[in-house]
């Protein structure tokens, strides 16, 4: 039985540790600003989140064990154990923050639409890979629209703009490296603002989301309402300079000043504390990390791998973008979390699970002769 959990040797050789090692610098560089963010409680945030890293390293290894291209005898099984947790969390989810984007399990809580994004990705690779890559077959292309309309839906119902958000840009990502034709990519891209105006203009969109999606057009407009949160992060980063003002010296941090600030605002921490220099190294490691996941989608063996590849890419570049942008006031506020940098189990484990499906992609990227 123990030697079904063992992962071969010629295989681990085949194994990007840089993707592994970089993560897990990033984590601990996040759980020291987590522990900065939120020291009035001690070291409980903290110690939960090297918690969560143990957990999200042990999964890591189960995702290894296994050929990826098992996946595909139970793609359908994954999405649609999915969307059953999305509807169960619609009807019966915990709010937070106006939004019911959680289930409750006991004091703690899972984000279904997290583990939603991960099987959107492994069933639109597992279709692409049926359809042979033919994504201009009007038949084909629908069928894909289908599959990444469903969970993007019941998100939307939520309401989860960041999650959404985060959903649609995998999707044109995938089908953008997919092949399909610019002309379909550009309507897609009109029909999608038609889409938000509806949505902007309904029920699902209460007044304060509106506000705080539009904040950072007019960041001063209402500098000790709506907008404080923002303008702190603002002064907070911007007051960091250079090399910052070291670490538990950030005052708009240690003040309160930026709420969610371990979470949602945790590059507002690295602004103040670090400074650029730190704000730099981080988009480094970032980097080296994108870079390592585009080289194993690639050198895929197959179509499957490298589209489960894409999405990751997707879900990374975008995240990263999105998260760091709100905080510096370039880009609306959502509830995105900075990968492997902002607390939070949902979020740690689900981006590890899309870093061990890259690892497994590249680890078994050629035939192996044992």
């Amino acid at each position: 039985m123990l030697e079904k959990l063992k992962i071969n040797g010629k295989l681990l050789k085949e194994l990007d540790y840089s993707i592994i090692i970089v993560s897990i610098i990033i984590v601990l560089f996040g759980s020291i600003n987590i522990y900065s963010a939120t020291r009035k409680y001690g070291i409980y945030y903290f110690r939960l989140q090297m918690i969560w890293l143990i957990i999200a390293l042990a999964l890591v290894y189960i995702i290894l064990i296994f050929d990826y291209t098992l996946l595909m005898n139970y793609s359908s099984l994954i999405y649609w154990s999915s969307i059953v947790l999305l509807i169960i969390n619609d009807t019966a989810g915990k709010v937070t923050n106006g939004a019911r984007s959680w289930i409750a399990l006991g004091n703690r809580g899972i984000q279904p639409s997290e583990f939603a994004k991960i099987a959107m990705i492994i069933m639109l690779a597992k279709k692409l890979e049926d359809m042979e890559g033919d994504i201009n077959n009007i038949k084909n292309f629908f069928t894909l629209c289908f599959y990444a309309v469903v969970p993007m839906l019941l998100i939307v119902i939520q309401p989860d703009m960041g999650m959404t958000m985060v959903c649609f840009f995998i999707v044109l990502g995938i089908f953008y490296i997919a092949g399909l034709n610019s002309k379909v990519i550009i309507w897609g891209l009109i029909g999608i603002v038609g889409f938000i105006a509806v949505v902007w203009n309904s029920p699902l969109m209460a007044s304060y989301w509106k506000v705080r999606l539009t904040s950072f057009l007019n960041p001063e407009a209402d500098a000790l309402g709506s907008n404080l949160q923002l303008l702190s992060s603002m002064i907070g980063v911007g007051s960091g300079g250079i090399l910052g003002k070291g670490f538990l010296k950030g005052t708009q941090i240690s003040g309160g000043f930026v709420p969610e600030s371990h979470t949602d605002f945790i590059f507002s921490v690295v602004g103040e504390e670090w400074g650029l220099v730190g704000a730099i190294v981080l988009l480094f490691l970032y980097s080296v990390l994108l870079f390592r996941f585009i080289k194993a989608a690639s050198t895929s063996k197959d179509l499957f791998g490298s589209i489960i590849c894409v999405g990751v890419i997707s879900t990374f570049l975008f995240s990263i973008l999105q998260n760091i942008g709100m905080t510096i006031g370039i880009m609306p506020i959502t509830g995105i979390t900075l990968p492997l940098m902002s607390y939070g189990g949902s979020s740690m484990l689900t981006n590890f699970m899309a870093i061990g499906l890259v690892l497994n992609v590249g680890m078994r990227r050629k035939k192996i002769n044992f």
